[in-house]
């Protein structure tokens, strides 16, 4: 997956996608199943090597598929991608995720025992914590792979889902890559951004306020 990327990373910006959209077009027409293959593979190890080209990647792929088929790769490929980099961060690069992110292991560790996936869940809904340090992080925890895998996906689902559809909406990439992020901002996704800020504050404190009645 990692020398997929390698091969195609000079297409992986908007003016370079832009120059070669006729091509993307003519390509899918013809080989519809091929390009989604690859696409998939693709997004994969963009998010488990955590490779800086998500949201175009993103994008690019609402514009290409249209929402429901592009919502299904970006869903499960980048959770894929991430419990690749979670697994990694376990069994090959303990040492390394601990040294290297020696501030946010305790932390992490103390707040996932008190909220339990919760807390994952929170922090997939929220950009305040990279994507790649939740993966790797909380690999040294103990939480269980199919966990990470299941909480992950619906956690990022609503993010994807905006994404997806802000790159459906495009009319064409060359708009995209001359008109950059106002091409997509519009009055429902910014609140649809706000609602999704707000939205792990809620339930935590539903949460709170459930364990609470339960130990009554």
């Amino acid at each position: 997956m990692l020398a997929l990327y390698w091969t195609f990373r000079d297409w992986l910006t908007l003016a370079a996608l832009a120059e070669r959209e006729a091509e993307l077009r003519a390509y899918q027409q013809e080989h519809w199943l091929l390009l989604y293959a690859a696409a998939f593979a693709l997004y994969v190890a963009v998010a488990a090597f955590s490779i800086p080209a998500a949201t175009v990647l993103t994008l690019v792929i609402g514009w290409l598929f249209g929402f429901r088929w592009g919502l299904l790769l970006v869903s499960f490929a980048s959770t894929a991608g991430a419990t690749a980099a979670f697994l990694m961060s376990r069994y090959l690069l303990r040492d390394y995720v601990a040294t290297r992110f020696r501030e946010w292991v305790p932390r992490v560790t103390t707040a996932l025992e008190r909220d339990g996936p919760l807390y994952l869940f929170a922090m997939r809904l929220t950009p305040a914590v990279p994507f790649f340090v939740v993966n790797l992080v909380m690999g040294l925890t103990g939480l269980r792979t199919r966990t990470f895998w299941w909480v992950s996906q619906l956690g990022m689902l609503p993010a994807t889902a905006i994404f997806v559809y802000a790159g459906s909406t495009v009319p064409n990439l060359q708009h995209l890559a001359e008109r950059g992020p106002q091409a997509i901002i519009t009055w429902p996704l910014a609140t649809a951004f706000v609602l999704l800020g707000v939205f792990p504050f809620v339930a935590r404190w539903v949460m709170k306020r459930w364990t609470m009645d339960d130990g009554r």
